[in-house]
This record gives structure tokens, C-alpha cells and sequence, in this order.
């Protein structure tokens, strides 16, 4: 009872929520989770644990791209330092955390990209959050210059550092020229796009971006989270595939796609790596990588460095696949890149071509709905890699393509999907 004797009003919490899952179970958006158990040295073969018991599907989703999530070189470096560094590093970088695995680690990738200095983080959202953060904070009137369809992790950190950030259309260098003109000359400028898009699977302008970045004295910020270990030379990115690997300021990586472990890292000039460490919070105060989990990284990052074997047959086996669907006339958002984006534009569609191909056909491929990609385009993402064989890309070919008869999907993808990955 209130104090002047009427009722009190109490806010239902727990409730609130509640109604917001259930309206979100409506629209089709609600997630839900495969419980998958990867089988080390068979991958992709995996278990599934569901309804029907525990059966062995094939995983066509996994970002795990190369293989390298179970190479024996990797699996043995990181039994090594378990046995000999524990489980975890203690703590935060500043307090008990920085292991001459973290140090040689940051080594190789600044030497991996020609870079001065790298940095390691537990997670690659955090070193976007890390580097984005303290550049929109350290420099002075600085404003961000940012891609459309840039990661969840990129926008969040721009928006933290209280920075004035404009939004250019998605892979168009002309918007973004239009747009930093409007800028005063002089002003701190930074232009921050990614390498290959993890949704659509398409691939940025990057000579371009970075001309037009250039000609306009802008910092150059790049995620390559989904080139690093797959493209260029010793796998250093896209950037040094395309030759503008100089002109890409300061470049983030993960450890956890092409080099199938788990972490982040950015690479680039020495002083501004070294604000990064000394400033971003993303950094100071959180766990560091295990020294397990750094060694295996390590140990990836090298075998990748002089082997071109796993990135010859991760794209070829994501031709083949392409060739395939298209022969099928199954629509993808986009073919440029070692993705396979398949689009179905309905999320109860999507989810239950995702069941039917695991109930049936064995195969794991998870939907993905809003907020990862707008309404209207839900799809599969599917990922082929050099473990899968070619007979086995021909089965899964085969057996999409039965469902998505089974369930008359539609042949063609939407006027503005077609438009945008153009």
C-alpha cells in the first residue's frame, strides 16, 4: 500500500519480457539453438543431440572455414600449454595475463600484415570495440565514416565513443567521397569498412575505398575477420591479396574463422596499438586469451603462413558449390567470396528448410533471421571448407535442392536484394 493509502502500482518485470519473447516467437524472429557436438579429427561431421536422439549430421554453417579447429599441429600446441600453463591466464592483461604466448602471438600477426605493432583480445568484438572506441575518443573532433552493413560490434563502438559518425551506402566509394567532402579539410576522419561481409558474403571495393580514403587524409580502419587466413598471401587478408595492405591503417583479425580457435586482434602502427592497450576499456578490463588458446592460435597463424593448401581447397569447394545452386536456380544474395548465402526471405520458411534438411537429410544449417540480416531476406549461410569432400558438396547440392521444391520456395531473389549485391 502506498502512504496516502491507495493501491501500489508494481512494474512486472519479469512479465515484460515475457510479452516481448512472445510477441517475438509471433513475428517468426524468435532464436532458437542446435545442440551440436563437433568430433575432433572428423569434422565436419558432428552430433546432434535433439528430438530424435543423439544422430551424426554433416555441419555446413560453421565459420571454422579452414579446418583448422581440429589440425593436429593446433590440438597438440594447445594440450602442450595446458599441461604446462593451466587452464586460464589469471587475469586481465594489466594484472596477470600476458604470457610469452600473447607476445609471440602479437609478433606474428604485426609481421603476418607488415605491421608495427599487433594486439591480442579475448574476443575480435572486442578489438573492434577496443580500437573503434578509443579512436572516436582519443582523436580530437573526430568523426567516423562508416559502411551501411558494417558488424554489430563496429557500430556499437563508434556510437559508444560519443563520435560524430556519418553512414555511407553500403560498398560505394562515391557515396563515401560525397560524403567526407562534406567535412572541413583537417579534420580528424575515419573510415571504417569490412573486407567481406559475414551476411551477404560480398566482398568491398577496398583499392577504391582506400584511394578515396587516401585523397581525404582519412585513418583507414578494416575488419578482415572473414579474409584473415583464407586470401592473400600467407594469408594475410584481402588487403594484401588486392596490394593495399600499406594503405590500410590500422586492420582487425579473429582467430576464431580462418584459424579456428578463438580470440581478436588488431595490427598496425605502434603508437596507436599502443593507445589501444593503454586506454580502451574493451581491453584493460577483461580476461585475456588462455595461454592454450593464444598458443593454438599461434601455432594456426604459422601452419597457415606456409601452407596454401586449406585456401586452395576452401575455394574451390565453394565454387563447386555455387556452380551447383545456380544450376539449381536456387538464389544466393550474393557469389563473390567463399559464403554461400542462400536466400529464402521468410523466417518460418527458412527455419523450417534449416529442420527439414537436419531432420531428414542429416545436414546442420542454421537460419538466420532480423536482427543479423533485415526482414524480408532471411537465409542459410552456408559455409563449404576443404573438409567437406566434393562428393559431399554434390549430396548437399542435391539435397537442398528437394526441399526447396518440397517447400516451393521462390526461384528468384527480391528486386532489392538483387540490387544491393549487385
Amino acid at each position: 500500500m502506498s502512504l496516502n493509502g491507495g493501491s501500489r502500482k508494481v512494474f512486472d518485470y519479469i512479465g515484460h519480457f515475457a510479452d516481448r519473447m512472445e510477441k517475438l516467437k509471433e513475428s517468426g524472429q524468435y532464436r532458437t539453438f542446435v545442440e551440436i557436438e563437433r568430433l575432433a579429427g572428423r569434422f565436419p561431421q558432428a552430433l546432434h543431440h535433439g528430438s530424435q536422439g543423439v544422430r551424426e549430421v554433416t555441419v555446413w554453417c560453421s565459420n571454422d572455414h579452414l579446418g583448422m579447429g581440429q589440425h593436429p599441429d593446433v590440438l597438440a600446441a594447445m594440450r602442450r600449454t595446458l599441461d604446462t600453463s593451466g587452464a586460464a591466464a589469471g587475469g586481465s592483461r594489466n594484472i596477470s595475463g600476458t604470457t610469452p604466448h600473447h607476445v609471440a602471438l602479437e609478433r606474428e600477426v604485426a609481421d603476418l600484415h607488415g605491421k608495427e605493432s599487433g594486439l591480442t583480445f579475448i574476443t575480435g568484438y572486442a578489438a573492434n570495440d577496443a580500437a573503434l572506441y578509443v579512436l572516436g575518443k582519443t582523436l580530437p573532433d573526430c568523426v567516423f565514416f562508416s559502411d551501411r552493413l558494417n558488424h554489430a560490434s563496429m557500430i556499437s563502438a563508434m556510437r559508444a565513443s560519443g563520435a560524430e559518425r556519418h553512414v555511407f551506402d553500403h560498398n560505394d566509394p562515391a557515396d563515401l567521397n560525397r560524403r567526407l567532402n562534406e567535412v572541413r579539410p583537417g579534420r580528424p576522419k575515419v573510415v571504417a569498412f569490412e573486407s567481406v561481409y559475414s551476411m551477404d558474403g560480398d566482398v568491398a571495393p577496398m583499392a577504391e575505398l582506400c584511394a578515396v580514403a587516401q585523397r581525404h587524409d582519412a585513418f583507414v580502419y578494416v575488419d578482415e575477420a572473414h579474409t584473415v587466413g583464407m586470401y592473400g598471401p600467407e594469408g594475410a587478408g584481402l588487403a594484401a591479396q588486392l596490394g593495399v595492405g600499406d594503405e590500410v591503417t590500422l586492420l582487425m583479425g579473429t582467430f576464431a574463422k580462418g584459424y579456428g580457435t578463438a580470440g581478436g586482434y588488431v595490427a598496425g602502427p605502434g603508437p596507436v596499438v599502443d593507445a589501444i592497450r593503454s586506454l580502451a576499456p574493451a581491453f584493460i578490463f577483461t580476461l585475456s586469451m588462455p595461454p592454450a588458446v593464444a598458443a593454438g592460435a599461434l601455432t594456426s597463424v604459422r601452419h597457415l603462413r606456409r601452407s596454401d593448401i586449406e585456401r586452395a581447397g576452401l575455394h574451390e569447394r565453394a565454387r563447386l558449390l555455387k556452380t551447383l545452386l545456380r544450376d539449381a536456380r536456387i538464389p544466393l544474395v550474393s557469389d563473390q567470396s567463399h559464403i554461400v548465402p542462400v536466400l529464402v526471405g521468410d523466417p518460418e520458411r527458412c527455419r523450417e528448410l534449416a529442420r527439414t534438411l537436419l531432420e531428414r537429410h542429416r545436414m546442420y544449417a542454421q537460419p538466420i533471421n532480423f536482427p543479423s540480416v533485415p526482414r524480408g531476406t532471411e537465409r542459410l549461410r552456408i559455409n563449404p571448407s576443404p573438409v567437406h569432400q566434393p562428393l559431399e558438396v554434390h549430396r548437399f547440392a542435391d539435397a537442398l535442392r528437394r526441399c526447396w521444391d518440397e517447400l516451393d520456395l521462390p526461384r528468384t531473389a527480391p528486386a532489392r536484394v538483387r540490387a544491393r549485391s549487385a
